[in-house]
C-alpha cells in the first residue's frame, strides 16, 4: 500500500510539473508573439521616420507618370514605409483631394500589394541558422511575393487596356451610400499594446540628440534584432509545445482546407489591420514545420483580402466631393485582391506557379544564404529605387 501510494504521489507530481511547464511555455509563446508584433511595429515606425512617412510616400507618388511607374512607386513606397495600410490610406486621401486620378491610383494599389511582402521575407531570415527551417520559412514568405507578382502580371495589362477595376469599382460605388462615417482606429487592438514601447524607444533615441533619420534606422535595426531573438526562442518552445492535441487544434483552425485558411487569414488581418503582421506570425510556424507551404498559401491569400479593410475604413471617413472617388479606389483594392484569389488560386495551373516559384527560390537561398538578402534588397528596394531615381533625374 505504501509503495502504491508513493508511486501515485510521484505520478501526481510529474503530472503537475508537466502542466506547469506547459503553462509556462504557453505564456512564453504569448510573450514572444508580442515580441514579433512589437518588432514589426518598430521596423515599420523606423522606416517611416527614415523615409518621411506619409509625406515621403506622397512625394514619391508625385513622379508617377504612367501605370508602370505607378506600380513601381507603389512597391517602393510600401517597402520604405513597411505598411501597405499606410500607403493605401495615402492613396485614398490623394484621390479624395484630387491630387491623384483613380486610373493612376490603380497600379499604385497593385504595387503596394507587392511591397508589403518584404516584412515577412525579413522575418524568415530569423531561421537562417537552421538550413531546413530557413528553407521552409523562406518559401512560406516568398509565396506571397510570387502570388502578388502573378496577380499584377495578369491584371495590370487588363487594367491598362480595358480599365476593368476602374469601371467595376465605379459601378459598385454608384450603387452604394458612401455617406457613412467611422473611425479606423476603433478596429485596431494591436497598436495600443505596442505603441507605448515603440514610442518609448523612439523617445529614448531622440533624447540622445539624434535626427529622425538616425532614429528611424536604429529602430529598424532594433526591430530586426528582436525578430531574430523572438523567432529563435519561439522555435525552440514550439517544437516542444506543439505536439499531440495542440498541433491538431492548430491544423484545424488554419490548415483544415483552403476556405478555412483564407477565412482565417482574412479575419486575423481585419483584427490587426496589417497583412505584414499576420503573415509575419505565420512564417515562423512554417519554418518550424508546424504548417506546410500548402497550408500557409491560402492563409496568405486571406491576409491579402483582410488588409483591404483599412483603405475602406479610411474612405468611409471622407466626406464632400472627394468621398465617392476615395471609396472607389478602396473598392479597387478589394476587387483586385478578391479576383486575384479567385483566378489564380481557382485555376490549378496558375495555383501551382507561386508554390513552385517559392520552393525553387528557397532551395537556392538554402545553399547560398547571401542570395536571400540580395533578393530582398534588389526586388523591394534596388529596382524600384533605381526606377524612381531615374524618373526623378529625368524630370
Amino acid at each position: 500500500m505504501n509503495n502504491s501510494a508513493t508511486v501515485d504521489f510521484e505520478n501526481d507530481n510529474q503530472e503537475n510539473n508537466s502542466r506547469a511547464k506547459k503553462v509556462a511555455m504557453t505564456l512564453a509563446i504569448f510573450a514572444l508573439i508580442y515580441g514579433i508584433l512589437l518588432s514589426v511595429g518598430m521596423i515599420g515606425s523606423g522606416f517611416k521616420l527614415a523615409s518621411g512617412g506619409k509625406e515621403g510616400a506622397k512625394a514619391i507618388f508625385n513622379f508617377a507618370s504612367n501605370p508602370i511607374m505607378g506600380l513601381i512607386l507603389g512597391t517602393f513606397a510600401t517597402a520604405l514605409v513597411q505598411s501597405s495600410s499606410t500607403v493605401t490610406s495615402v492613396i485614398v486621401s490623394l484621390v479624395a483631394t484630387g491630387g491623384l486620378s483613380v486610373s493612376m491610383a490603380v497600379p499604385m494599389i497593385m504595387g503596394a500589394n507587392i511591397g508589403t511582402t518584404v516584412t515577412n521575407t525579413i522575418v524568415s531570415m530569423g531561421h537562417v541558422n537552421e538550413k531546413d527551417d530557413f528553407g521552409r520559412a523562406f518559401s512560406a514568405a516568398t509565396i506571397h511575393d510570387f502570388f502578388n507578382l502573378c496577380a499584377v502580371i495578369i491584371f495590370l495589362p487588363l487594367e491598362m487596356m480595358f480599365g476593368i477595376f476602374e469601371k467595376m469599382s465605379a459601378a459598385i460605388t454608384g450603387m452604394m451610400n458612401f455617406s457613412l462615417t467611422t473611425n479606423v482606429k476603433d478596429f485596431n487592438f494591436i497598436k495600443p499594446i505596442t505603441k507605448p514601447v515603440i514610442g518609448g524607444t523612439e523617445g529614448f533615441f531622440t533624447s540622445l540628440g539624434m535626427g529622425s533619420t538616425a532614429v528611424g534606422v536604429l529602430m529598424a535595426i532594433a526591430g530586426v534584432v528582436l525578430i531574430f531573438l523572438s523567432i529563435f526562442y519561439m522555435g525552440k518552445i514550439l517544437k516542444k509545445l506543439m505536439v499531440g492535441k495542440a498541433q491538431d487544434i492548430f491544423h484545424k483552425t488554419i490548415g483544415k482546407g483552403p476556405i478555412t485558411g483564407i477565412s482565417s487569414g482574412a479575419a486575423c488581418t481585419v483584427l490587426v489591420q496589417s497583412s505584414s503582421t499576420t503573415t509575419s506570425l505565420i512564417v515562423p510556424m512554417a519554418g518550424n514545420g508546424l504548417l506546410s507551404l500548402k497550408e500557409v498559401y491560402p492563409f496568405t491569400l486571406g491576409a491579402n483580402i483582410g488588409t483591404c479593410i483599412t483603405a475602406l475604413m479610411v474612405a468611409l471617413t471622407i466626406s464632400g466631393t472627394g468621398a465617392e472617388a476615395a471609396l472607389q479606389i478602396a473598392i479597387v483594392h478589394l476587387l483586385f485582391n478578391v479576383l486575384s484569389v479567385v483566378v489564380i488560386y481557382g485555376i490549378p495551373a496558375l495555383r501551382n506557379i507561386p508554390l513552385k516559384g517559392s520552393e525553387r527560390l528557397a532551395g537556392v537561398a538554402q545553399e547560398k544564404k547571401y542570395l536571400a538578402i540580395a533578393y530582398i534588397m534588389l526586388v523591394f528596394f534596388g529596382l524600384p529605387g533605381l526606377c524612381y531615381g531615374i524618373s526623378k533625374w529625368v524630370s
